[in-house]
């Protein structure tokens, strides 16, 4: 029994059923047995106050809660992390309109949000035009323009966007897929997680009323409230789950292949520090701190991953083995809100140089 399973006994059988079907989502295309189990097990109450349904949960048994799925199953999680942001940042808000008309319902799969901000942080940022322009008018805004990256827009009842003004502010809105204007492009082909349905959505003169505005006009709005930003720990959680997925792999084979414990230890030693630090990190934020530690955990998900496929031999390079599933998901971390920092030192150390050169 792993680490995973041993610290997860309240949701063990939801830790099981994500692990055992994660290979059948790819021939679904969209997790949505995995997401209706994470409702039955209770999940979605984590996030939510009682006043809305929920059940309140600490930042501490989240991380470990994300953990634990990603361990199981990367893509349930991904796409768990995209709803729930859409959920912090309804919950963050001061309306409270929105707050009535849709956190119960999010309390629940009776709607599925997600989130569409990206473009407000590292995705496109270099350009100088505005990805997604807000021209204010009479009772709201008129929205110009792309989100590129919006996990299962397609299966979207609703979805958190920002958008940015020309004079540099911004603002964060709720909108549904089904809004005239509103197109959800068929989802990228990607490395890994395609079954995530991420793609871009495009907004042609769409109107939102003032009503459903989140947050803004402000500059910055993603520092907003309580909402934070996006990836930063919330990314190197689920990496961290991926590299157990790894370990535990490696673990399993060590058993019977005695000349692979030692460096299987190793790695072990290296999740666990950094296991610890992430759980103190939520209990303190840390900005300097946190890019660190999601640059470590980015090396040793490529690690582990790799390691995980070498012990695996040829059968792991046969499509379908869970180990070079996870080498493709590993990429993922080097990409997804991945901000300059982190990816120099990334390549640095790819490179074998050290990071202040």
């Amino acid at each position: 029994m792993n680490r995973a399973q041993k610290n997860s006994d309240n949701f063990s059988s939801l830790y099981h059923q994500l692990k055992e079907e994660s290979a059948s989502i790819t021939e679904a295309g969209w997790p949505h047995k995995q997401l209706i189990a994470c409702d039955q097990h209770g999940v979605y109450r984590w996030f939510l106050p009682p006043k809305w349904g929920g059940n309140n949960f600490p930042e501490a048994k989240i991380t470990q809660g994300y953990i634990d799925l990603s361990s199981a199953c990367l893509t349930t999680a991904f796409v768990l992390t995209q709803r729930q942001g859409a959920v912090k940042r309804i919950l963050s808000s001061k309306n409270e309109y929105l707050k009535q008309k849709y956190l119960p319902k999010l309390a629940s799969s009776e709607m599925f949000a997600t989130v569409g901000i990206s473009h407000l942080t590292t995705s496109r940022r270099h350009l100088k035009q505005q990805v997604l322009l807000a021209e204010n008018t009479k009772g709201g805004y008129i929205l110009n323009g792309m989100s590129p990256w919006v996990t299962g827009a397609v299966k979207a009842d609703l979805i958190v966007m920002g958008a940015e003004l020309n004079d540099g502010r911004q603002i964060l809105f709720t909108l549904k897929p089904s809004t005239p204007g509103v197109h959800c492009n068929e989802p990228a082909k990607l490395v890994s997680l395609s079954e995530s349905l991420t793609g871009a959505v495009e907004l042609s003169d769409v109107f939102v009323p003032d009503t459903d505005i989140l947050a803004g006009p402000v500059v910055d709005v993603l520092q907003q409230g309580a909402g934070g930003n996006t990836g930063g720990l919330q990314t190197s959680t689920l990496a961290l789950g991926l590299s157990d997925a790894a370990i535990s792999y490696l673990e399993d084979e060590a058993v019977i292949r005695t000349e692979i414990s030692p460096p299987t230890q190793k790695l072990r030693q290296q999740w666990q520090s950094l296991h610890d630090q992430l759980l103190a990190l939520t209990q303190a934020a840390n900005s300097e701190k946190s890019s660190l530690l999601r640059s470590q955990v980015n090396s040793l998900t490529l690690r582990a991953t790799h390691s995980a496929i070498a012990v695996a031999k040829g059968a792991g390079f046969i499509q379908g083995h869970p180990t070079g599933l996870w080498c493709q998901q590993a990429l993922f971390f080097l990409v997804w809100s991945c901000p300059k920092n982190v990816l120099h030192t990334n390549i640095c150390e790819l490179a074998a140089l050290p990071t202040d050169f």
